[in-house]
């Protein structure tokens, strides 16, 4: 029996996609023939942005080059439409002149722009931005004009206008609407957004309806409804796509907005299927990409005659970053009479949180400026999940990657899931983040999702994972974190817009991640000199205390290795009475925390308590936690409560890359869990055993033996360089437990251990650090102007990192 013919129309994402699903489902049942219009591989438009803005190649965003249809004995017509279809004879007829006969056909003719119908729209310098052509044309025209006008103010436009900046021209931006992306944001991130991107030097012109492109043969302006002109040379039509369906309408398959199929991708017409952008499904027209890609994975197994689940639609999401700003939105964002919310703005780090709650159920969700709680939204809002699910769930330290299920996605730009990553992780070997996109697709598009790809090959084989030594610091750079380090320390690089100027940041503020890795790096690198920039810490550092879901605030003071006095306790009581402090509970490290506390009663609260922090937001030693030692415990071998009072003394104040836990216990029997903290000493008769990169919390791991030794003095020698060296080695919110196993045990224990010299130099620096270190919450109490600006002008904060 002769292979069954397969003909695609249309070389684009989704199309291309369902091949390779098939190819891969069943090799060599079909005869695959593709015809595409323009005469390029299959490659990424998303990425189309990115080759305007000069940041990567056309070669670069290619998906399936060449040889992939080579060596998948596929036939492509490259350059080559396809403008009838006889569904009763089952052959496709080309511009060319070609007819070419099928067994099943796929209609993948995507989107084409919309232009709008109005006077000079078909001058020279009108363009749209939807494929490479129109990619080619704007640049072309950027090296001979410098004014250009984007009309449109949603997605594409704004990466259009992004990229027109880069290739150094003027740019106005022309919005029917009041606020930007009024599809994917609400007013205020929109408001949030526009801010941002007028400080990289666009220009907005609001509530502008076009009407008329003013030039003689050749743009050379707009005009507007309301009479007002601007002058332009170029003018890009982003105002939005509609389904390619003209061939089909023609040649007698069902059309409504789109082409008309079921859950199963099929339409009326026998063997004939539609699939992306030109497909309607249940009335809704798809234009992203991961519901794209599960019709392909649906349309694959039904073509190849396979039982497949049926596709139901899917919850539109975007995440992506505009100009360098971090966007997500997903499900439904207008807010109606029956709706909730859970909002959060904090206008000092630029960044806003809204979660929508329908019938107590999350159905929708914007970010801006800190997208990281994208997926677990995502995941809730497709689970129908109740909000308290949303606030109960603690993310400190939480494996994101761990909590989803096999059907979620990790690449929404491909459609990959959880499941599929882990699959193929399994079962081919995959131990890199290059493995798994060269074999899954998953960060291939945006690279957006690397990170969680990198944490689920970590959390699928462990050790034998292969991750990227040399990550860049965020999105906003491509350098390392030792690069960064290794340019403050040559340059003599002082405060952080510094850095990001001298090494071409891409983005002017920086992001949420970089400002406050450059201030921790800064200050590691020049401790005496460097000025701490508040502005670039997290809400709960700047505020020294730890905000909680309902808008207050958590106080907690050092109570040096869990041991206090009378005094300390009534001072703490009467602080708890005058405050009205609703909960006052002992924590795990030994201390007293004092919750519900308002923000600006928190200078008075610290003022009155008088008492050093505790530090239970900081980036620095947490605490040391003792057991009573052999003063009172039959089993002690060792005094560990003065040793542990002596470490956080020691130690206490100083800024490490992720907080730092230490506990000393007196004997083996470990009653303060020494264990599994970042730095633990137990005691043994005549000695004291130090235990390194140990972590109590969600990634379980226990510490590994660092040394052994006779004194306590050498225990602060060795635990201060241990320090020191984790401070000058380690990634910014990187554990101790996450840092041992990538510098390695033996690298540690030979520097702060075995070489003596290499001790005492790493205690120096600490000592230089450490004379400048500084009470944080008494500049706040000391400070009049500093109190005002933090504590009566900051908005409720999201939760910090």
């Amino acid at each position: 029996m002769g292979r069954e013919k397969l003909v695609l129309i249309g070389n684009g994402m989704a199309g291309v996609r369902c091949i390779d699903e098939i190819v891969r489902i069943d090799r060599g049942r079909f005869d695959i023939t593709i015809f595409g219009s323009e005469p390029h591989p299959n490659y990424d438009r998303i990425q189309l942005s990115k080759v305007l803005q000069g940041d990567t190649s056309i070669s670069d965003i290619t998906l399936n080059d060449w040889s992939w249809y080579r060596d998948n004995n596929i036939t492509l017509y490259t350059g080559e439409t396809i403008i009838k279809v006889d569904p009763g004879r089952q052959v496709v007829y080309s511009d060319s002149g070609r007819e070419t006969s099928y067994d099943h056909l796929i209609f993948a003719t995507g989107s084409v722009p919309f232009i709008l119908p109005i006077k000079g729209a078909d001058k020279e310098g009108v363009t749209a931005f939807r494929d490479i052509k129109d990619c080619e044309q704007m640049m072309d025209y950027s090296l001979k004009y410098k004014k250009a006008a984007v009309i449109g103010g949603g997605l594409l436009g704004l990466e259009a206008a992004r990229g027109l900046l880069n290739l150094g021209m003027d740019v106005d931006v022309v919005h029917l609407g009041d606020f930007l992306m009024e599809r994917q944001l609400d007013r205020t991130a929109a408001n949030m957004l526009k801010t941002e991107l007028e400080k990289q030097g666009m220009n907005f012109l609001l509530e502008k309806q076009t009407a008329e492109i003013l030039g003689d043969g050749r743009v050379e302006g707009l005009r507007f409804a309301d009479g007002d002109e601007i002058p332009a040379d170029l003018v890009v039509m982003a105002v939005g796509v509609k389904p390619n369906v003209q061939v089909a309408a023609e040649s007698g398959i069902p059309v409504n907005r789109g082409i008309v199929v079921d859950d199963y991708m099929k339409t009326e017409i026998t063997n004939v299927y539609a699939v992306g952008e030109c497909a309607e499904h249940r009335g809704m027209v798809y234009g992203l990409v991961a519901p794209l890609y599960e019709q392909g994975k649906v349309l694959a197994r039904t073509v190849c005659g396979l039982e497949s689940e049926p596709y139901e639609g899917s919850v539109l999401f975007t995440k992506l970053k505009v100009s360098g700003v971090d966007v997500f939105s997903a499900g439904s964002i207008i807010e109606e009479e029956e709706t909730k919310s859970i909002k959060a703005f904090n206008d000092w780090e630029g960044t806003y949180k809204k979660v929508l709650i329908t019938e107590g159920k999350i159905t929708g969700a914007v970010l801006f400026g800190d997208t990281t709680e994208g997926n677990q939204l995502l995941s809730l809002i497709n689970q129908g999940a109740d909000v308290s699910e949303y606030l109960h769930a603690s993310r400190e330290e939480e494996s994101l990657v761990a909590s989803m299920s096999k059907d979620e996605l990790i690449c929404g730009c491909n459609g990959v899931t959880k499941g599929a990553i882990a699959e193929a992780i399994t079962s081919q070997g995959l131990t890199s983040v290059d493995e798994v996109k060269a074999c899954t697709s998953a960060s291939r598009s945006c690279g957006g999702c690397k990170p969680l790809v990198a944490q689920l090959i970590e959390h699928t084989v462990g050790e034998s994972a292969q991750l990227p030594e040399h990550e860049p610091v965020c999105g906003c750079t491509s350098l390392s974190r030792d690069e960064v380090v290794e340019a403050i320390r040559d340059l003599n690089l002082s405060y952080t817009r510094e850095v990001m100027n001298v090494l071409d940041w891409k983005t002017e503020e920086g992001c949420s991640t970089c400002r406050p890795a450059l201030n921790y790096y800064l200050n590691m690198v020049h401790p005496v000199t460097y000025e701490d920039e508040k502005e670039s810490r997290f809400v709960n550092e700047r505020l020294h205390a730890n905000i909680q879901k309902d808008g207050t605030y958590s106080v907690v003071p050092r109570m040096y290795g869990g041991v206090t006095d009378p005094a300390q306790l009534r001072k703490i009581a009467d602080v708890a009475e005058k405050y009205d402090v609703p909960l006052v509970k002992v924590t795990g490290g030994q201390r007293i925390d004092l919750f519900g506390i308002k923000k600006e009663d928190l200078p008075n609260v610290w003022a009155d308590l008088d008492m050093p922090s505790g530090y239970a937001y900081g980036k620095t030693l947490r605490t040391v936690k003792t057991c009573v030692g052999e003063q009172f415990c039959r089993f002690g071998t060792q005094d560990s409560i003065s040793l542990g009072i002596a470490l956080e003394k020691k130690l206490e104040r100083i800024s490490t890359p992720h907080k730092v836990k230490m506990a000393v216990s007196a004997c083996p029997r470990n009653c303060a869990e020494s264990g599994i903290k970042d730095l633990g000493i137990v005691g043994v008769e005549g000695a004291w055993e130090l235990y390194a990169g140990g972590n109590g919390g969600t990634h379980l791991r226990a510490a590994d033996l660092l040394c052994k030794v006779k004194t306590s003095e050498e225990v602060l020698e060795i635990a201060g360089a241990y320090i020191q060296f984790y401070r000058e080695t380690a990634h910014y919110l990187e554990r101790t437990s996450k840092w041992l196993e990538r510098v390695k045990l033996e690298t540690i224990r030979a520097v702060v251990v075995e070489d003596q010299a290499a001790r005492a130099q790493l205690n120096e620096r600490l000592d230089e650090a450490l004379s400048v270190a500084k009470e944080p919450w008494k500049e706040v109490v000391e400070s009049p102007a500093l109190r005002k600006e933090l504590y009566e002008h900051v908005s409720i904060p999201v939760l910090s990192k």
